[in-house]
Formats: structure tokens, C-alpha cells, sequence
């Protein structure tokens, strides 16, 4: 039997429009990266021979238990990623549902009704003078329905594509909140314990100033000082003790901070920070790989390149608006005018529709939502190139502070046995009459200024390190391929 001309002439249409409405094929974007970090020689260099850190749990490398209990509490509390893993599996249903819309959909339909007709109508009137006439009424309908849209030109597969592109966005971006979170309570932690030894240094030289203070008024009423250094002395005790309350409201400020990033009330965590502890000491970070594995273990740049795929995949929904769309439908079932008679072969009905929807004059708005789809993909393009580029400044400033703070943390320590032995010169000339009040105040705002600096330089440091540890995305297990 030979396929008639009109067959043919339809195949080869629906042949024509299919090979028109492919979507763009989605590559991913080629990323020239720098084979090494600016900063890399110098991090690995400090690293030395020691062992490299498990970026997964990098928290744990700093030996400080409480700070990896509050990173693990954070990550199982923080109130942020629970509203991430819900955005996660709102994209995985609707995932779900685009594969959904690819297959046949069903339906079972009843119904059962009773009419009472009346004599008064003009239709009751004629009914009610044929033969056989009876104003009751039952009726009792089954039906088995069925639908499908044909997806002749890939609109709904790039539906689809599209929907996958983005849960597994969705699921980076979760991923990066929880590195986030890992990392800001790392840094928060570390911003407490520097608080708290500001304090204790500003506290200690309180009681220095104090009891320098006390010396002079002793001295001051036996005649033997002026009242003018008693004066300045007064001034330098009143300095230092106004820079107590300050550093008191940020300590207080980053334990509240700390609180929230736990998913707890303000002031839960106080007890279990109310011993002051030492900063933890930066440990060993390495470049780990370089740029090149900084684009695979990265979530956020994860997440812009899915986000490129589903911006090209809705090109491909948007083209496919271009072309007709044909649904089948049919139905099976049967209806009755009684109950008992629901199941015969009489009450049978079935019918089938093919149906067709085109918006052959509403080209004009099709273009539109090309040039709109694609216009969403360039900036889909352009936002994944500068995550990429703003991955690598993180990991470059992140070094960068890591290796200058510490070096400025060994200045200063040096600096502080300078002072502190300057101050002693300097109180000592004082009682035997050699050195003026003004050079002990000197050597002490000298010797506060520059402990303090050093305090901060630590925990710089230490926060440094935990940039670097985010920005090398650490904090998770990373795909093998991007």
C-alpha cells in the first residue's frame, strides 16, 4: 500500500518545523583562569610542610572545640538554610512537574442526577402530552478521559530542561548559604574572643592608669606634684575608661549576632562565652589547586552556570511558541437513564478529539519573548563571567589579608616588648625625678594603642583564614566536574 500524497506532504512539514524549533545548544562558556593565584606562593609558602587542611570541615583545623560546636550547630539551626532547602524543593517539584507535562494526563468523571419536571412550563406542557411521559428523571454517567499534547517541537523538553537547570541552581545556592553560614559564624566567633581580650588589655590599663592616678593625688597632696599632672593623669584614666563601654556594646552586638546565626534568642549562648579564651591561631591554608579548581568546588559559580542553562532552555520554550500545537483527547464511558442498566453494552459512549492550537498572527509578540529569552540569557552570561572573576578577588584579598596581618601581628609583638619597656624607663625616671608625667602617659597610650593593634591583627589574621576557606569553597564536598 502506497502512502497516499497528502501523508507525505504532512510528514515532511511536521519534519520541516521540527528541525526549525530545536532549541540553541546550550555549551558551557570556556573560562580563561590564570594557571596560579597572585597570592598562592605566598599562602603555600607559609604552609610550609604542615598538613594540608580538610577544606570539607575546614572549621575543625583552628583546635578550637567550641568554635567547631557553634559552626555544626549553626549549620544544622541556622533559620537562612532552612528557607534555602525549601527553595530547593520548590524547584525539585516543580521539576516534577515539567517531567509531568510530557506524559498523557487522566481523568475518571461521574455523576449521578434526578430531575423534576414541571407541568406549568411550555416544555413540560408538550412533554407531558406525549406518550409515556413521567416528570421524574434519574440519570447516571462514568466516563474514562485522557489528554495529551504532543511535543512535536521540544517546547515542552526544553520546559523541562529548563526546571532541571534550575533545582540544581537552587540546590548550589543552598550549598553556598551554608558556606556563608559556616564561615560568618566562624568569623563572629573569632570577633568575641577579640573583643573580649580588647577588653581585658583596656581593663588592665584602666587599673595601671588608676593606680598612676592615686600615686600623683598622693603626691599632689603632699605638695610635692603640681596640679596640672594630676589633671592630665585624671585625663589619660578617663580616656582609657571611655573606650570600655564601646568595645562592651560590640561585644555584645557580635554575641547577639552569633545567637541568630544559630537560630536562637539573643543572650542563649552568653554562658558558654562568658570565659574569655585566646583568639584561635590561623592555621595552614594552601591554594588548593589554583583557579582551575576553584571553578569546580565553587557553589556560587555552580549556580550561575545552571542558571546560564536554564535561561538557554527557555530560548527553546519561547521558540517553540513559533510552531502548532496538537493534543489528542479521548474519552470512555457510559451513561443511563437508570442504575441498573449503567454497565450494559447500550450505555457505551466514546469519542476522540485531535486538536489544534496555533498562534500563527501573534508572531509579533513571539518575537518579543525570543528576544526577551535571549535577552535574559545574555545577562545570565554576563553575571556568571563576573561571579567567576569576583571568586577569584576573594580568594586573591583573602590571601592577601592572611599573609600581611599575620606579618603586621609579629610587628607588633615586637613593638609591645619595646613599650612595654619604655613605659617601665619611663615611670621609673618619673619617681626619681629624671622623666616628666607626660612621657609615662606617652609610653602608656603608646603601649594600649599598640596591644590593642596587636590583638586585632590576630584576629584578623584568624578571619582572614576563614575568608580564604569560603572563598576556596570550602565547607562541603565538591563534584569531581563541574
Amino acid at each position: 500500500m502506497q502512502p497516499s500524497r497528502s501523508t507525505l506532504t504532512i510528514s515532511a512539514i511536521a519534519a520541516l518545523l521540527t528541525g526549525c524549533a530545536a532549541a540553541p545548544t546550550y555549551v558551557r562558556p570556556a573560562m580563561t583562569a590564570p594557571p596560579t593565584f597572585v597570592g598562592g606562593t605566598a599562602v603555600d609558602a607559609r604552609a610550609g610542610s604542615e598538613a594540608k587542611v580538610d577544606l570539607v570541615t575546614w572549621w575543625r583545623s583552628f583546635d578550637d572545640p567550641l568554635l567547631a560546636s557553634l559552626v555544626e550547630r549553626a549549620l544544622a539551626q541556622n533559620l537562612d538554610l532552612q528557607q534555602a532547602s525549601a527553595r530547593v524543593a520548590q524547584a525539585r517539584a516543580a521539576l516534577r512537574h515539567a517531567n509531568a507535562d510530557l506524559l498523557p494526563s487522566g481523568q475518571v468523571s461521574g455523576q449521578a442526577s434526578e430531575a423534576y419536571q414541571s407541568l406549568e412550563t411550555p416544555q413540560g406542557r408538550i412533554a407531558s402530552a406525549l406518550p409515556g411521559f413521567e416528570r421524574e428523571a434519574q440519570g447516571y454517567e462514568l466516563n474514562l478521559g485522557a489528554s495529551w499534547e504532543l511535543d512535536l517541537f521540544g517546547g515542552k523538553d526544553a520546559a523541562r530542561d529548563a526546571a532541571r537547570a534550575n533545582w540544581q541552581a537552587s540546590a548550589a545556592a543552598a550549598t553556598a548559604a551554608r558556606l556563608t553560614v559556616a564561615a560568618q559564624t566562624a568569623d563572629t566567633y573569632i570577633a568575641i574572643r577579640s573583643l573580649q581580650a580588647r577588653l581585658d588589655v583596656a581593663r588592665g590599663q584602666q587599673q595601671i592608669q588608676q593606680q598612676l592616678v592615686d600615686l600623683i593625688e598622693l603626691r599632689y597632696r603632699k605638695g610635692v606634684t603640681a596640679e596640672l599632672q594630676l589633671q592630665q593623669a585624671q585625663g589619660a584614666l578617663a580616656r582609657v575608661s571611655a573606650s570600655v563601654p564601646e568595645l562592651q556594646q560590640n561585644l555584645d552586638k557580635a554575641m547577639n549576632a552569633l545567637d541568630i546565626l544559630l537560630g536562637l534568642q539573643p543572650g542563649t549562648t552568653r554562658p558558654e562565652l562568658a570565659a574569655a579564651a585566646p583568639i584561635p591561631a590561623a592555621p595552614a591554608v594552601s591554594s588548593a589547586g589554583g583557579p582551575a579548581a576553584l571553578l569546580r568546588r565553587r557553589p556560587d559559580i555552580i549556580a550561575a552556570e545552571r542558571t546560564l542553562a536554564a535561561s538557554n532552555a527557555r530560548i527553546g520554550v519561547a521558540m517553540a511558541e513559533y510552531y502548532p500545537k496538537f493534543s489528542l483527547g479521548g474519552l470512555l464511558g457510559t451513561a443511563t437513564m437508570g442504575l441498573g442498566g449503567l454497565f450494559g453494552g447500550n450505555a457505551t459512549q466514546a469519542g476522540g478529539i485531535l486538536g489544534l492550537r496555533w498562534r500563527l498572527f501573534d508572531f509579533g509578540r513571539i518575537d518579543a519573548e525570543i528576544a526577551a529569552a535571549k535577552g535574559r540569557n545574555t545577562e545570565a552570561l554576563a553575571a556568571y563571567r563576573l561571579t567567576v572573576l569576583r571568586a577569584s578577588e576573594d580568594v586573591e584579598n583573602a590571601f592577601s589579608a592572611l599573609i600581611n596581618q599575620q606579618q603586621r601581628a609579629q610587628i607588633l609583638v615586637q613593638g609591645h616588648t619595646s613599650w612595654t619597656k619604655a613605659r617601665a624607663s619611663a615611670f621609673a625616671g618619673y619617681k626619681g625625678g629624671v622623666s616628666t608625667l607626660l612621657d609615662v602617659l606617652d609610653a602608656d597610650q603608646h603601649l594600649l594603642e599598640n596591644r590593642d593593634a596587636e590583638i586585632q591583627a590576630k584576629a584578623a589574621a584568624a578571619r582572614a583564614a576563614v575568608a580564604s576557606f569560603r572563598a576556596l569553597g570550602g565547607g562541603w564536598e565538591a563534584p569531581s566536574q563541574a
